[in-house]
């Protein structure tokens, strides 16, 4: 009987997706490997500012997952650059404030990369700054990696 309590909840676990609790983002262009050894093959080349989730972390490796899904490793050393996200959707819009009627800063395309300029706020806007200065607030909805 407790085989089969424990062949459910094994069941249950692999039902439910894993949530990433953290992404990290480079702090400068990095080789990403698939496996944890600068000796692995080299799977890609991340760069700069972008943002990863991290799904195991070691002492000098952490295994991630891009924007684009694929599983790699990553010199932990890579990793510590400023909180970056990168927009998901088509088109969104930051505005001036964290109100859907709020004047239009700028447009940001998909796979634009923002900083993170401080938290979400309850409403689901998330503070970010462009990389020429200006800076508003956009839908979490929008952006992959807080």
């Amino acid at each position: 009987m407790a085989g089969f309590f424990l062949a459910a909840g094994l069941l249950l676990t692999l039902a439910h997706p894993a949530w990433a609790l953290e992404y990290r983002s480079t702090g400068r262009a990095a080789l990403l490997y698939d496996a944890p050894s600068t000796a692995a093959g080299k799977v890609a080349i991340a760069g700069s500012g972008l943002p990863l989730e991290v799904v195991v972390d070691t002492d000098a490796w952490v295994k991630v997952r891009d924007p684009g899904g694929r599983l790699a490793w990553i010199e932990k050393s890579a990793l510590g650059g400023a909180k970056t996200v990168m927009v998901k959707a088509d088109a969104s819009v930051v505005r001036q404030q964290p109100r859907a009627d709020a004047d239009i800063v700028f447009s940001a395309e998909r796979g634009l990369l923002l900083e993170v300029a401080g938290a979400a706020d309850p409403y689901g806007w998330l503070p970010v700054r462009h990389a020429d200065g200006l800076s508003g607030w956009l839908p979490a909805s929008d952006v992959w990696g807080r």
